[in-house]
């Protein structure tokens, strides 16, 4: 599969200071990202609740959080984020139509660029959904002008029942299989969908992997796709986003409750617990072991060393995002800092690199 190319090498992850259209432009304008990456979406949209879908920024050390939902809130120590929330309210749909709004807006490339910036889009579903996201989306391609890539998010802690299917070997196949027969299908010219563009590429969006099996788990699985039908397609996958939050977190706030102190949990949730996914900067060692390791396991199997990893975990800083490279990510994702700083994150790693 094609690679995808990142220049710079420096994007958003898919988070909630990526969902509107108004947000998509400022990063997009943004001279300082190489690409961006959209909010998961779903075929039909999320049925988003603010009294129980949150976030907030805290401190490692204290624990203490800024206001729940608020952007750019809290105080600079506040590094670290937990959120319960789950996918984007706006459909895939939507997120095509606003790409293509922006993509009438270019008219010629910025000064010193060989191509437009890419744009990721971050989808979820089922397995037969995701088919149908990769369809829309390659049919899609031939009417924008910057290329077009799917990251399935297979790795969101925060949806009751449904536990991330990356971390199952042959849940992750499912998905990996189907696409690549979809591939198949417009190689062979059956596709009706397939907007003569070719493929676009397809990532995937793994949870924190904390021990071994989890690893080997990923790796059986892209080597299981290389198996799947059709033979003479490689491995369907071309670039893994690692990582997503960690779940099974949670912040407790002190309350004084009939003159006695109690704790209670900082966010709400669907469970109704409060637990979510963490990230910021206590997730960043965890993902800088993550790339590491994913990057080293794929370079010992010929079908999966040209797989590139866009590194994502507690990246606010030119040190953060040198770290990611340092260990293996082709491009490095912020999601926690862009809501604390803004877009101007991207300026000020941006400019630290220039300056060395």
């Amino acid at each position: 599969m094609k690679p995808l190319t990142i220049t710079p090498p420096l994007l958003n992850s898919a988070n909630p200071w990526c969902t509107t259209l108004e947000q998509l432009r400022e990063l997009y304008n943004n001279p300082h990202t190489g690409a961006v990456t959209t909010r998961t979406s779903l075929l039909d949209g999320f049925p988003h609740d603010p009294t129980h879908h949150q976030f907030a920024f805290y401190n490692p050390t204290s624990l203490s959080a800024s206001p729940q939902n608020e952007d750019q809130a809290g105080t600079p120590d506040q590094t670290g984020s937990l959120n319960t929330l789950g996918y984007s309210p706006i459909p895939l749909k939507g997120y095509l139509g606003f790409i293509k709004q922006i993509s009438d807006t270019l008219h010629k490339l910025p000064k010193g660029r060989q191509h437009f910036k890419p744009f990721i889009i971050s989808v979820t579903g089922s397995v037969a959904e995701v088919v149908q996201c990769y369809r829309l989306i390659t049919a899609h391609q031939h009417t924008v002008k910057m290329v077009l890539a799917m990251e399935v998010n297979l790795s969101c802690p925060n949806i009751p029942g449904k536990p991330p299917p990356a971390y199952s070997s042959g849940a992750l196949l499912e998905y990996l299989s189907a696409l690549k027969t979809g591939m198949g299908r417009q190689v062979d010219g059956g596709d009706p969908y397939d907007g003569g563009e070719g493929h676009v590429p397809i990532g995937i969006k793994t949870p924190p992997y904390t021990y071994q099996g989890q690893f080997q788990a990923l790796v059986d699985a892209l080597l299981g796709s290389v198996e799947a039908e059709p033979r003479y397609l490689p491995c369907p996958v071309s670039f893994v986003t690692a990582t997503n939050t960690l779940g099974s977190s949670l912040l407790l706030v002190p309350q004084v409750e009939n003159a006695s102190s109690v704790f209670c949990h900082t966010l709400s949730s669907a469970t109704g617990t409060g637990i979510g996914g963490l990230a910021g900067a206590p997730l960043h060692p965890l993902a800088l072991g993550n790339v590491y390791t994913i990057k080293g396991m794929l370079f010992h199997h010929k079908e999966l060393e040209r797989i590139q990893i866009i590194g994502v975990g507690g990246v606010e800083d030119v040190d953060g995002y040198n770290r990611m490279r340092a260990v293996g990510a082709a491009a490095v994702g912020v999601g926690t800092a862009l809501g604390r700083k803004g877009v101007k994150v991207f300026e000020e790693i941006g400019e630290a690199l220039v300056k060395g």
